[in-house]
C-alpha cells in the first residue's frame, strides 16, 4: 500500500503541469468583477445600462431600383385650324346609328363606396372593414381594374356592371370572414366620357353616369348653342373613326335626334358657318393629342425601363462589392465571444440592424456541451469601461424556464459569454491529465 501510494506522489510530481479549470474568481484591482444574478429585474438594468445601436448595412440594401423619371411634357400642340369661309349648299343629315349601351360597366378611374342599409350609405359602417373611409372618400379603380380594401385585399371590378361588382366584393369578404350587408355605389364617374367643343358656352367633358346621356342634355349642360344664323349650323359627332353630321334645323325638329344616346369618346362639335374642313381639323387635333400622349407615354416607360434596369445592376454591384468584403473581413464588425464548455468556442459576428440576444450567441455555437457543461453557471462578462469591476451577469440554466431570459438579454460589443463545467468534468479532467503518468511511473517502478 504504501509502495502505491509512493507511486502515486511520484507520478503528481513527474506530470509537470496541473490541470487548472477556468472559472470566475472574484479579485481586486483590474481582476475585480460584480456577479449579479439574472432576473427580470436585473434584465432590464443589464438592456438598458449600455446603449447599443447595431450597425447599418450601406443604403444599397435598403434601396429599390424604381427611380421617379421627372414630369415630361408632351410636346407643343398642334395650331388651331384656320380655314377660309364658305358658302354651301343646305347641310346633309348623317346621324350616328342608335347603339344600345347596355349595363354600365365600371372603368379606370372610376371612385366605387361601400353603402349599408343601416344609414345614409357611408362606408364607414361596415364594422372594422372601412373605418379609414368616409362619405367624401372611396375607392378609385385602379390601372389595373382592381380596388384595394383594407384587411380584404384586391378586388377585379374593372369592366364589370354593379351587379358583377357586388359579387366579386361580396366573394372576397367570405374569404376574410366578413359578412356585411351593403351594396356597391358609384361616387365619381370618370372612366366614360364625351367631349363637347366649338359654338357653344362652356366647351368641357362630361363624364357618362349610370343613366344616358343624350344630345339635347348634353348640350344644355354646355349652355346651348350660339348662334343667330341657323340655317348653315351644325352638330358633328366623331364616333369610332367616322364623322356625323346633325343640320342644327332638323335637331330641333326632330325629338328622336334630341334624345341620340352619346357614347363613351363621343367628341361632339358645334359649327355655326359650316366649315366642314374646319370640324375635321378640329377631330384630328384631338386624333393628334391622343397619339402625343400615347407616344410620349410609351417614350417615358422605355426610358424609366432603361433607369431601373441600369440603377439595378448598380445595386447588385453594390452588394456584391459590400459581401466580397464582408468575407474577407475588411468590413468592421461587433464581435461576442464565446468560451468555455460551449458546442463550439467561436467569435459570434453580431448582426447588422437588429440586437442580438444571449440565446442567439449561446445557440450559434452549438448550445451547452450536454456531457461537461454546467447550465447552471452561464456568465455574460461585460466591461463598463468605467474603472469599476467587471459585471459577470450569471444566468442560471439549469431551471430551464430561466432559458426565457436568455432570449431578451441583449448582447454587447466585446462581451464575453463563459459556461462553466461540472465537477464532475473537472476532476475527469484532472485523471485523465495524471493516469498516464500513473502508468509511466508504474511500469518504471516495475522495471527497476
Amino acid at each position: 500500500m504504501r509502495r502505491l501510494a509512493a507511486l502515486f506522489i511520484l507520478s503528481l510530481s513527474a506530470c509537470g503541469t496541473v490541470y487548472i479549470p477556468a472559472e470566475i474568481r472574484q479579485g481586486e484591482g483590474d481582476a475585480a468583477v460584480q456577479v449579479i444574478p439574472l432576473t427580470n429585474v436585473s434584465l432590464l438594468d443589464a438592456n438598458l445600462g449600455s446603449r447599443y445601436v447595431p450597425r447599418q448595412l450601406p443604403s444599397a440594401f435598403n434601396a429599390t431600383a424604381g427611380m421617379d423619371p421627372g414630369l415630361r411634357g408632351l410636346g407643343a400642340l398642334p395650331e388651331a385650324p384656320v380655314q377660309a369661309e364658305l358658302r354651301p349648299s343646305p347641310l346633309e343629315l348623317r346621324p350616328p346609328p342608335n347603339v344600345e349601351r347596355g349595363p354600365y360597366q365600371i372603368g379606370v378611374g372610376d371612385v366605387l363606396v361601400l353603402a349599408t342599409p343601416a344609414g345614409g350609405g357611408s362606408v364607414e359602417e361596415l364594422t372594422g372593414l372601412l373605418a379609414a373611409q368616409n362619405r367624401r372618400q372611396g375607392y378609385t379603380v385602379q390601372d389595373d381594374g382592381s380596388i384595394t380594401i383594407p384587411d380584404v385585399g384586391r378586388v377585379q371590378v374593372g369592366g364589370s356592371t354593379l351587379s358583377a361588382a357586388e359579387d366579386a366584393i361580396f366573394g372576397k369578404l367570405i374569404e376574410s370572414q366578413i359578412d356585411p350587408s351593403f351594396s356597391v355605389e358609384i361616387s365619381e364617374f370618370n372612366s366614360k366620357r364625351v367631349s363637347i367643343g366649338g359654338a357653344v358656352r362652356n366647351p368641357t367633358v362630361i363624364p357618362i353616369r349610370l343613366g344616358p346621356v343624350y344630345l339635347n342634355e348634353a348640350l344644355a349642360a354646355v349652355g346651348g348653342v350660339e348662334t343667330t344664323d341657323l340655317e348653315f349650323a351644325s352638330v358633328r359627332i366623331y364616333r369610332g373613326g367616322e364623322l356625323y353630321q346633325i343640320p342644327l334645323d332638323d335637331l330641333n325638329g326632330s325629338s328622336e335626334l334630341q334624345r341620340l344616346e352619346l357614347l363613351d369618346g363621343d367628341s361632339v362639335y358645334v359649327d355655326t358657318e359650316f366649315q366642314l374642313d374646319r370640324a375635321e381639323a378640329y377631330f384630328e387635333q384631338q386624333i393628334r393629342v391622343a397619339e402625343l400622349r400615347r407616344t410620349m407615354r410609351t417614350s417615358a416607360l422605355a426610358e424609366l425601363a432603361a433607369e431601373i434596369s441600369i440603377r439595378r445592376l448598380q445595386l447588385d454591384e453594390e452588394r456584391s462589392n459590400f459581401r466580397d468584403r464582408l468575407a474577407i473581413e475588411a468590413v468592421e464588425r461587433d464581435y461576442v465571444y464565446l468560451t468555455g464548455e460551449v458546442g463550439e468556442q467561436i467569435r459570434y459576428a453580431m448582426p447588422f440592424e437588429r440586437q442580438s440576444s444571449l440565446a442567439d450567441a449561446l445557440f450559434e455555437a452549438g448550445g451547452i456541451a450536454v456531457s461537461t457543461g454546467d447550465p447552471g453557471q452561464i456568465y455574460v462578462l461585460r466591461d463598463t469601461n468605467t474603472g469599476g469591476p467587471v459585471v459577470a451577469w450569471h444566468l442560471d440554466g439549469s431551471n430551464v424556464v430561466n432559458m426565457v431570459l436568455a432570449t431578451r438579454f441583449e448582447l454587447r460589443p466585446n462581451d464575453i459569454v463563459f459556461v462553466a463545467e461540472q465537477p464532475v468534468t473537472r476532476w475527469n479532467r484532472v485523471v485523465q491529465q495524471l493516469t498516464p503518468s500513473l502508468i509511466l511511473s508504474g511500469v518504471n517502478a516495475a522495471t527497476n
